[in-house]
């Protein structure tokens, strides 16, 4: 499936349920978000995208402690899965995606080379589909793509929504 696929079906299984998604997104400066309301009707499912770029964003936008940051570094499964529920606590949207990773060509080090990038997914508990973080189910993960900073932005949009779906079905 292609990318505009992933994101018809994804609309699909949101509006089967009713909920709304939300993004907080860092490396691809909203291009998830974009690609989700370029679907005409996305309104129906779509709650907001949050384009947290740098630190401070991440910070007075989601509500990700400085502290964290500093300890982990902004590219880290502890900011993504920060970010995550910082998205679910300031939307409406009883779904949520985050990224944050160094799409390069600079910015990479020994650690965290260029192409890293660290996803968090929130979806309802169990126990049903209530808003916030409180009664979230959250996966974080990291990969690392090849490629330039279009390649690299490009393999996360698509990571993103596609790995949503996957979690949706093994939850």
């Amino acid at each position: 499936m292609n990318l505009t696929e992933l994101t018809q079906r994804l609309s699909e299984v949101l509006l089967q349920r009713g909920w709304m998604l939300a993004t907080a997104e860092s490396c691809t400066g909203g291009m998830v978000s974009a690609g989700c309301t370029a679907l005409a009707g996305s309104s129906q499912w779509f709650e907001r995208g949050f384009v947290s770029y740098s630190n401070d964003a991440k910070h007075d936008m989601l509500g990700v402690p400085t502290a964290l940051i500093d300890k982990h570094g902004a590219v880290s499964e502890e900011v993504a899965q920060a970010m995550v529920l910082g998205a679910l606590n300031h939307s409406k949207a009883q779904v949520a995606l985050a990224v944050t990773g160094i799409a390069g060509p600079t910015g990479g080090s020994h650690t965290k080379p260029v192409g890293t990038v660290c996803f968090a997914w929130a979806l309802p508990s169990d126990t049903g589909p209530t808003l916030g973080a409180e009664t979230a189910w959250v996966k974080v993960q990291t990969c690392h793509f090849e490629g330039d900073r279009a390649a690299v932005r490009q393999a996360t949009h698509l990571h993103a929504i596609q790995r949503l779906l996957e979690l949706w079905h093994q939850r």
